[in-house]
């Protein structure tokens, strides 16, 4: 299933909402929004993630690439991550620098 990418902007928060499977072959579509998102000084990247089914490694991935793009002082949200998805993330250890929401 091919991964659809969007970014908006939403006050001072960059929004990256996905939907489909985060796999290696759809990972550099993330990629290159992830950089146009760092260009955009926003305080908060919040990825949108409740239309994610599947997230490989390559995802867990990419959410590491997205946090050395983005400066220091930037928060980054995963937002409505499914359990498999979301427990991904907790295994992998990046909950303790991304911040998870079931908003």
């Amino acid at each position: 299933m091919p991964l659809s990418v969007s970014l908006s902007i939403e006050g001072d928060t960059t929004v990256i909402e996905l939907a489909g499977e985060l796999d290696a072959n759809t990972a550099p579509d993330f990629h290159q929004t992830i950089e146009k998102a760092a260009g955009h000084g926003t305080s908060t990247v919040e990825i949108r993630m409740a239309g994610v089914g599947y997230m490989a490694s390559a995802g867990l991935r990419s959410l590491v690439f997205a946090q050395q793009k983005v400066a220091a002082h930037v928060t980054i949200k995963v937002v409505g991550a499914i359990e498999p998805v979301s427990r991904t993330i907790r295994t992998a250890g990046l909950d303790r620098s991304i911040v998870l929401s079931d908003e």
